[in-house]
């Protein structure tokens, strides 16, 4: 009686042991199996500084053809215009001011012609996710700032914290150089980033963005490095789109900016103020949105067809700030959004955006008619709007998170 009740045991032990080594293989399959989704047969492989690996993957297998729209895509390998009036502003505050940013893997090498460089995704990067569905993802809690309704008890759940410049309207692009920073991150969960925001249809379940700019995001990369980024989505980010080349979507041309790869130099504080321009605009033939970066590397585009309201034109243009303010020890976070430094410590302290401008119905870009600002916690992070001569339209932004008017 006694050898058949430990038999038993035994047995059941064998199940428990057998059952989890199985959900272990199956999970590690598919871990692997997503992996060689994401990372396609590279051409060459770079090792850049920062410990990342640069893959040189030919044009034709990137990630955006894996999307059953693009199947048949005939890629289009550069716009068939640009907006009218571009020009490229230089600073004249003083020799400190620098606009040239490189990536640090370019250091190591540079991928040839007829490739994209892609940053290899690694199975530390995977389980760092909530989940394998959700890597590469946002939440789809609000993480889109709503000027027009505060509603304080969706902004304590989410989490998510903006000090922004708007403008409303029927919009084809937008233009802006903006300075770029190391913002220290109190929490692995959180991040802080700068971007511009194009967007279409309602705050709730049909949200159209395209989004661009620099974040420092521990989750999404396993560092604090400050990294160049996009994103999109066209369901208020609940099933469609991601981060960089994360899922199929934004079709890459250009072979020298990898998405999702650290910048260098930083700003620093009262030092050296270095920033990045960034250009989106619509393609009035073709529809497609493209994306440019600095002066006159066109990276790729959008398609047209991955959207609903972004087909036609953007309502709504932000550019400013957003930061995860996880409050685990019941206070607001010290996660800093741009400079760590309130928006009136002005130029070389501050985080700005500067030249603002947007693309109108005739594809000319233009000084916004009306810039409203919108923040949650001033106390916390804020945002002041000014023109001058120089700059032309500018946006100071930003905050330290906690302190003793933000507990």
């Amino acid at each position: 009686m006694e050898v058949n009740m430990y038999t038993r045991f035994m047995v059941a032990v064998l199940c428990v042991v057998m059952a989890s080594f199985s959900y272990a293989a199956r999970n590690e399959f598919e871990i692997v199996k997503h992996l060689n989704r994401l990372n396609k047969p590279p051409v060459k492989s770079i090792k850049s500084p920062d410990g990342d690996i640069i893959d040189c993957v030919l044009i034709s297998h990137q990630t955006a053809f894996d999307h059953p729209s693009l199947k048949n895509h005939t890629i289009q390998m550069r716009p068939n215009v640009h907006p009218e009036g571009m020009h490229y502003e230089n600073m004249k505050e003083s020799s400190q001011t620098r606009e040239t940013i490189t990536q640090l893997w370019q250091l190591n090498g540079k991928c040839p012609k007829g490739t994209i460089p892609i940053r290899r995704t690694t199975k530390e990067d995977i389980l760092r996710a909530s989940s394998m569905k959700n890597y590469g993802k946002k939440s789809s809690l609000s993480t889109v700032a709503h000027p027009n309704s505060i509603d304080l008890d969706l902004i304590n759940d989410s989490g998510h914290e903006h000090a922004i410049a708007f403008v409303e309207g029927e919009f084809y692009g937008a233009k802006a150089s903006m300075n770029v920073w190391n913002p220290q991150i109190q929490q692995a969960n959180e991040f802080s980033l700068s971007q511009i925001w194009l967007l279409g249809g309602s705050f709730v379940s049909d949200l159209n963005s395209i989004e661009a700019g620099w974040q420092v995001s521990p989750d999404l990369y396993g560092d604090h490095n400050t990294r160049f980024f996009t994103y999109w989505t066209s369901d208020a980010y609940q099933s469609t789109g991601c981060y960089n080349l994360l899922c199929s979507g934004f079709i890459q041309i250009n072979n020298e900016i990898a998405l999702g790869a650290s910048i260098s130099p930083m700003s620093k504080y009262q030092g050296s103020q270095y920033d990045i321009s960034l250009l989106v605009w619509k393609d009035p033939e073709q529809g497609n949105w493209w994306m440019q970066f600095g002066h006159g590397n066109v990276l790729g585009y959008w398609p047209g067809s991955l959207f609903s309201y972004l087909t036609t034109s953007a309502s709504m243009i932000q550019w400013g700030g957003e930061v995860v303010n996880s409050a685990d020890d019941g206070q607001h976070t010290t996660t800093q959004m741009g400079s760590g430094h309130f928006p009136e410590e002005g130029f070389g302290k501050s985080s700005y955006f500067r030249n603002v401008q947007i693309v109108d119905g005739s594809n000319s870009l233009r000084n916004p008619k009306h810039i409203d600002t919108f923040t949650e916690q001033p106390n916390c992070y804020d945002v002041q709007t000014g023109k001058s001569k120089d700059w032309g339209n500018y946006i100071y932004y930003g905050g330290p998170g906690r302190n003793p008017n933000c507990p």
